[in-house]
């Protein structure tokens, strides 16, 4: 009997001993995971960071390098573009003012991508929305501008919410890819719009297309005296913050990623996919209205026949460049702005054909695709050689 108590004893201690062993393995594999997570995050932060400035540069670059072989002087040129975008009053408020349609329309191009989703139909979606806020500054003269504003905002964002749903439920109820539709709806919405401004909506003599003035209470107020800089452009500013926040800490922006990386995956896990596509397209559609909003609401005050430039093709490029970050948009838009605003100062001050910078607008998102396709060119090997 004396004998088996030592035994029973060891062996308790041994296993005391190897719980311990065991506790302390884990421990320090969590210590040699943790860094190697980190490390893993700040990789991915740094590349989503770096990989757009590499893409800007690049394109800076062989800019300069056409407009070398064009016989100009590409340092001038690049100074009077930024000097002029950037450090002067008139140019800096005109900057603002072409920044502003692009960050909203970006947003909303942006929110699509996250959920997997490819929406080409910011165009269409600025038009209906110009077309929601006119009507609602039109025919409501007689609010005062803490109705009427808020009022015409919210028309210009439900006509193009209703525009980016209708794209959102072909591909829910028939199949129809996003893609395809988006880009078909842009000619529908343009042509109805122009058609609405040359017909229904015209001003009486007006000597060419365009809409009577909207009323004063439906304006946004300007932010730069005597100049078109609007409050447009907070409005964007603070829906890009609150759009980082909901992606980031709430369970729709969870619902929108999860059905953006897998959405078989999102299924299983009880995430409706349908409605998180109705929803997201719906909020695109909505945001790149705004745009449109700001447009007529803060630097037209009235709605042309094809007003806008191709905000919303430069948007696709813009939430592209953006990787997915709704605070990075508010960077690269302004870069969209600086360029747009400073095409024709170089070309007065440099002599540099208005050509070149919306080829240094492409070349900028075929850098990024370029780097982005290594990037994934190399995840696969890496993926092939763990295997």
């Amino acid at each position: 009997m004396t004998s088996g108590n030592p035994t029973k004893i060891n062996s308790g201690g041994a296993v005391l001993m190897l719980q311990e062993v065991d506790k302390l393995s884990v421990g320090l594999r969590c210590r040699l995971t943790q860094p190697t997570i980190y490390y893993k995050m700040m990789q991915k932060i740094l590349k989503s960071i770096l990989l757009p400035i590499f893409a800007v540069f690049a394109a800076l670059l062989t800019g300069a390098a056409l407009m070398l072989l064009a016989k100009t002087n590409p340092v001038t040129a690049y100074t009077a573009l930024f000097q002029e975008s950037l450090t002067t009053y008139f140019g800096f408020s005109d900057t603002l003012s072409k920044t502003t349609p692009l960050l909203l329309a970006s947003l909303g191009i942006l929110i699509a991508l996250r959920a997997g989703l490819f929406n080409l139909g910011g165009e269409g979606q600025i038009y209906m929305g110009a077309l929601g806020s006119v009507v609602v500054g039109l025919y409501l003269p007689n609010f005062p501008i803490w109705i009427h504003l808020p009022l015409a905002l919210t028309g210009g964002f439900l006509l193009g919410a209703f525009w980016g749903a209708i794209a959102g439920y072909l591909k829910v109820a028939r199949g129809l890819n996003e893609v395809l539709t988006t880009l078909l709806l842009n000619y529908i919405a343009q042509n109805f719009v122009n058609y609405m401004v040359n017909e229904p909506l015209i001003a009486p003599d007006a000597p060419s297309p365009y809409t009577p003035l909207i009323a004063e209470s439906a304006r946004l107020p300007i932010i730069l005296p005597k100049t078109q800089a609007h409050a447009g452009i907070l409005l964007g500013l603070a829906i890009a913050i609150i759009l980082a926040v909901v992606l980031s800490f709430t369970a729709f922006g969870y619902q929108v990623d999860a059905v953006g990386q897998n959405p078989t995956a999102a299924r299983y896990a009880g995430i409706s996919v349908n409605q998180t596509i109705l929803a997201v397209m719906g909020l695109s559609g909505g945001l790149a209205g705004l745009a449109g909003s700001a447009e007529v609401l803060g630097a037209k005050y009235r709605l042309f026949e094809n007003f806008s430039p191709g905000y919303g093709f430069d948007a696709i490029a813009i939430a592209l460049l953006s990787r997915g970050n709704p605070l990075a948009v508010i960077l690269t838009s302004l870069f969209f702005g600086i360029l747009r605003s400073g095409a024709n100062v170089i070309q007065r001050s440099a002599g540099v054909s208005i050509t070149i910078v919306y080829a240094i607008q492409g070349l900028t998102v075929l850098f990024l695709a370029i780097s982005l396709a290594f990037e994934f060119e190399k995840g696969v090997r890496s993926k092939g050689v763990g295997e």
